[in-house]
Order: structure tokens, then C-alpha cells, then sequence
């Protein structure tokens, strides 16, 4: 829709947009709020998995690169409840710039209408002239708009902080500094599906480490981070032993204790059902 400026989709498109958490909080849409929330705690953070265009965005980028293996990294509490005190405190304070910065609707707004919108314009433009050299002129020239030096700084740097995060460890920004992220974290610690590791199956290989984007599985100890886990379901798909399942948080899932008494290969504690 940022890049429709010929009008071309169909406004019921905009929906989308409606549905984002933090202007849907501003907006008072208590409906749209209350379901993201339900959504979450049933299937955890499949908003930021899927709805919010900012993840998404990260997902895109990530892809652009080799394609990498990610490893588990512990969360940093301090950075993500930071991030997010900073966020409402800029808020509450009336420092739309800062809060802006933080808000993930917000900044991908400011990518896509700052870069991306002039960026398409001239590209349409270009292709109208080559369009009427050929006496074609179904394309007509737009006028091409940018805000100033300023917005486009601050979506540069928006982009490129984003994008660097995204290369290197997937979606970093999404567990450290995205304050929807981590509101939503605190209800998908909760959420009643997640993926869950079968210690019944698991051999410790790591695979789902290493194609776990947002670093919550540590292989070692079988366990997951549900509060950072987006629920992309990537590890589902790689694990070659079909230990990682996707199945209710309070349902028992793996070997018994006396079960891994009979791997003398690995300690007990490997096989703990996922907290």
C-alpha cells in the first residue's frame, strides 16, 4: 500500500494497517488489541512472526545474504526492558521523534514511504520516458516526493541498523529493542502452543539452533525462550529426529526420567521437558 501511488490495489488493502498493535492502541481499537493479545497466548508471538511488517522486512533482508546459521544467545532483559521504558517514557513525555524511532510500524512507515516510495517513483518515471520514446504513454510521469535531508537521515538510519541486525542474527532488533516485541513477550511466556522439544527423539545435534532466527533454543540444555520465540516455526522443519513438536505448554513431552536413565550417552537433565 506505502508503494501504490498509482491507487491501484484496492483500499480494502489499508485493513492491514488497522491492524497493527501499537496504532491500534493509539487509535483505541480495544477489539484489535484484545485479539493480538488472545492470539499471542494461544500461538505466541505470531504477530511478529507474521502481521507486523517490520519482522517481515527483517525476514526479507536476512534472506538477501548467505544464507546463516544462528546459535542460542542468552536474552538481555536489561536492553529489552530498557528499550521499552525509553519507548514509554518518550510517550508519555511527547517526544513523538524517539518514540517513533522504537515503534515498529513507525519505522517501517518511514522506510517505505522515505526510501522505497521515491525510490519506485523514479523508477516509474524512468520508465515512462522509455515508455513514450516507444509512443507508449499508458505510463505517466509522478512527481517525486521526499520529506527533506532529515527524514531521509533518520530512515537511512533506521534501515541500516534494522538491516545490519537482520544480516547477522535474524531478528535481534525484534528481542532487544522492539518494545511490541517484548509487551508481547511477557504474554507468550504464557502461550499455550509452542514448539517444544521431544527428549525422547532429541540427539542434541543443534539444527534447530542454527535455524532458530530469533537465538531462543539452546540445544544443550533442550529447553526454549518462549518470550522471544516469533513463532516462525523454522526448527520444526529441520530437525531430522522429529523431536521438535508443536504441542500444548502444560503436556508432557519426552522421555521420563526413567527413560533417560537409559542414554548413558547424555546427562539426565538433557531430556527435561521445555519450561
Amino acid at each position: 500500500m506505502f508503494l501504490d501511488v498509482s491507487g491501484v490495489l484496492p483500499q480494502k488493502l489499508a485493513f492491514f494497517a488497522k491492524i497493527q498493535f501499537i496504532p491500534a492502541v493509539l487509535s483505541g481499537s480495544i477489539a484489535v488489541v484484545a485479539a493480538l493479545v488472545l492470539l499471542t497466548f494461544l500461538f505466541g508471538r505470531i504477530y511478529c512472526s507474521a502481521i507486523s511488517p517490520l519482522g517481515v522486512l527483517q525476514d526479507g533482508i536476512a534472506r538477501l545474504g548467505k544464507k546463516r546459521r544462528y546459535r542460542f544467545a542468552p536474552q538481555k532483559n536489561w536492553l529489552r526492558l530498557g528499550a521499552l521504558a525509553v519507548f514509554l517514557l518518550a510517550f508519555v513525555a511527547g517526544f513523538p521523534l524517539v518514540f517513533s524511532l522504537l515503534e515498529p510500524y513507525s519505522a517501517f512507515g518511514r522506510i517505505a514511504t522515505d526510501i522505497a516510495v521515491p525510490v519506485w517513483q523514479f523508477g516509474s518515471n524512468l520508465l515512462a520516458v522509455v515508455s513514450a520514446r516507444a509512443e507508449n504513454f499508458a505510463i505517466g510521469p509522478t512527481p517525486v516526493w521526499q520529506k527533506g535531508l532529515p527524514a531521509l537521515i533518520a530512515a537511512l538510519l533506521s534501515l541500516g541498523v534494522i538491516g545490519v541486525l537482520a544480516l547477522r542474527s535474524g531478528r535481534t532488533w525484534c528481542n532487544t529493542l522492539c518494545p511490541v516485541g517484548t509487551l508481547l513477550g511477557f504474554r507468550s511466556r504464557f502461550a499455550l502452543l509452542r514448539p517444544r522439544i521431544d527428549a525422547k527423539h532429541c540427539v542434541n545435534c543443534g539444527q534447530c539452533a542454527r535455524n532458530c532466527k530469533a537465538s531462543c533454543i539452546d540445544a544443550q540444555k533442550a529447553t526454549t525462550d518462549a518470550s522471544r520465540c516469533v513463532s516462525c516455526f523454522n526448527c520444526l522443519g529441520t530437525c531430522r529426529h522429529d523431536a521438535l513438536v508443536y504441542a500444548l505448554a502444560g503436556k508432557q513431552c519426552g522421555a521420563s526420567e526413567s527413560q533417560a536413565s537409559r542414554r548413558p550417552d547424555l546427562p539426565a537433565d538433557r531430556f527435561s521437558p521445555l519450561a
